[in-house]
């Protein structure tokens, strides 16, 4: 006779068979939603899981990021698979984010042809229909590195001798995260031609339609160039920044780095100088942890090299008070609500100020909800007004302002930088760990609550921030090639602090195994007192 075991599912109680795995397991539960995957004592497990012991254990769908993450990494094997029996002598790489999707392009000067993503498409389409299983092959790296070569120099940097890695009708990958078991469970997806790639557009809700690409014509120039720079530099992922630590060449990195930054600060002050009606207004806007401080402060310096004399208007003392400031669907207030801020008493400040008329700015009081009499100022000709805040690009917020004489600034940090070919850094990993640093040294934030409230973040700028890029006059990148190598030491103990018995361990978890690749860098003096990074690790000039 079999033993049984208890599994815990949303305090309801299951007994099934030891070894029974968790695909089989879950056909017994009334979810009408995709399961991705499951948390297994807070722990991701994919599909084929066995279960062994009494557990507590949480569905992963598509309304979960790492039920997301999991789909786009079982289809993106897919997409490779196709990609090399359609082209078998070219290498695709996985680039970035772009519309919705993920931009994917060859390396090399190969240029796709409209009627080559078509094929592409049309053999995914029958990988997926064929059902394929998607196989986990654990095997110590001796063996890793005998069934993928081409990996040997990142096999070198994970921890431990026991590497996991994907097998899919006989080709091997690697991948940083979890598969599906079959291709089967890939139900849509969609292949958009976009010169000289294509983007993978797939479903990131429970509803399994494919997300709508919108063009960002802008923020792929800004890629591109950026792609373009870091081969130049020979640093395109994190064997080649690993290289560079190691050969000690990486004060020459941080230089350039920062000479980059410096020069596009440059370029946009010198923009608005030479268009005096453009310098009136100048509106910054990002998402959490972009570096919207150092960068408005810097833009301000670099304006005075010009002779303007900024004034800032700071957004959060228009905030409504509190009574009155809107909620989200979870009853809580929300602050990034463009309509939590009153618009019009901003407006009519901000032409009364155009006007050169004397104006009380407000003062918000955090501690009581409300806002108080504040200090009155008054602007002249050679005072630019800079506004930073998260609804900066939405025309509603200065809706009074015509265009011509506002200056719109989109900030983000847009890394290149990826693990290698076929597993990118998302922009926002990037953005949470500046931000886990930030929030411990400044906020008296852990990890885990920092983690817990990332979520309800990044929901608030894909409303009120990410539509409106493209609104933007100019876009500046504030990532810096050799950060994650510095952040590393600041982050990783902070993660480490977050307990296993906690929600967030097991995203805590996820990015402690992509920074581990990452080689230290110790020695923090090179780093200039106004770099952006210095915002979240101390040290800045600003302080």
């Amino acid at each position: 006779m079999e033993q049984c075991i208890t599994i815990t599912v949303q305090d309801k109680q299951y007994q099934v068979n030891n070894g029974t795995p968790v695909a089989e397991f879950i056909q017994r539960l009334d979810s009408n939603n995709p399961i991705m995957g499951v948390s297994i004592d807070n722990r991701v497990q994919d599909l084929n899981f066995l279960l062994t012991k009494d557990c507590k254990l949480d569905l992963i769908d598509l309304s979960s990021p790492l039920g997301v993450k999991i789909y786009e990494k079982s289809l993106l094997f897919v997409l490779i698979k196709a990609a090399k029996i359609v082209l078998p002598q070219e290498e695709l790489s996985i680039e970035h984010s772009l519309g919705g999707g993920i931009y994917c392009q060859f390396k090399g000067n190969k240029r796709l042809k409209k009627y080559e993503v078509d094929k592409i498409a049309s053999i995914v389409d029958k990988i997926i229909k064929a059902d394929l299983p998607i196989n986990r092959v654990t095997c110590n790296k001796e063996e890793a590195i005998k069934k993928l070569p081409q990996k040997k120099d990142l096999f070198e940097y994970i921890n431990g001798n026991h590497i996991c890695i994907y097998e899919l009708d006989g080709l091997y990958g690697y991948f940083n995260g979890y598969m599906l078991p079959s291709t089967g469970y890939l139900k849509q997806f969609y292949l958009r031609y976009y010169y000289p790639g294509f983007v993978l557009l797939y479903p990131k809700t429970n509803n399994q339609k494919v997300v709508k690409f919108e063009d960002q014509k802008k923020l792929f120039h800004v890629f591109s160039d950026y792609q373009k720079w870091c081969k130049f530099l020979d640093v395109q992922d994190v064997v080649s920044l690993n290289r560079k630590i190691a050969d000690n060449d990486i004060v020459e990195l941080i230089r350039v780095a920062e000479a980059r930054h410096a020069r596009d600060l440059m370029n946009i002050s010198n923009e608005i100088a030479s268009n005096p009606d453009r310098a009136k207004l100048i509106v910054l806007a990002g998402p959490s942890s972009a570096g919207k401080t150092t960068t408005s402060k810097r833009l301000a310096t670099n304006l005075m090299v010009h002779g303007l004399r900024p004034v800032t208007i700071e957004l959060d003392n228009y905030f409504l008070d509190r009574d009155k400031t809107p909620k989200n669907s979870r009853g809580e207030y929300d602050f990034d609500s463009i309509n939590a801020l009153d618009i019009e008493l901003f407006n009519e400040n901000l032409l009364q100020l155009l006007e050169y008329k004397e104006v009380e700015i407000p003062k918000y009081n955090f501690i009581t909800g409300k806002r108080e009499r504040g200090s009155k100022i008054k602007i002249a000709k050679d005072n630019p007004i800079i506004v930073e805040g998260i609804h900066g690009l939405n025309e509603k917020l200065t809706h009074y302002i015509p265009k011509e004489n506002k200056y719109k600034i989109y900030l983000n940090a847009l890394t290149h930088l990826n693990i290698d070919s076929y597993n990118r850094i998302p922009t926002t990993d990037i953005r949470l760990i500046r931000r886990l640093i930030r929030d411990y040294n400044t906020r008296g934030h852990n990890g885990e609550s920092t983690l817990t409230m990332w979520r309800s973040v990044r929901e608030g700028e894909e409303i009120n921030i990410f539509p409106y890029g493209e609104e933007a006059d100019y876009i500046f990148n504030s990532a810096l090639l050799y950060e994650i190598s510095v952040m590393r030491n600041y982050a990783l103990p902070i993660l480490k602090e977050v307990r296993e018995d906690s929600p967030m361990y097991i995203h805590a978890e996820r990015i402690i195994g992509f920074l581990e690749l990452f080689l230290p860098i110790d020695n923090t003096s090179k780093i200039l007192g106004n770099s952006i990074i210095r915002e979240f690790i101390g040290g800045s000039v600003y302080d």
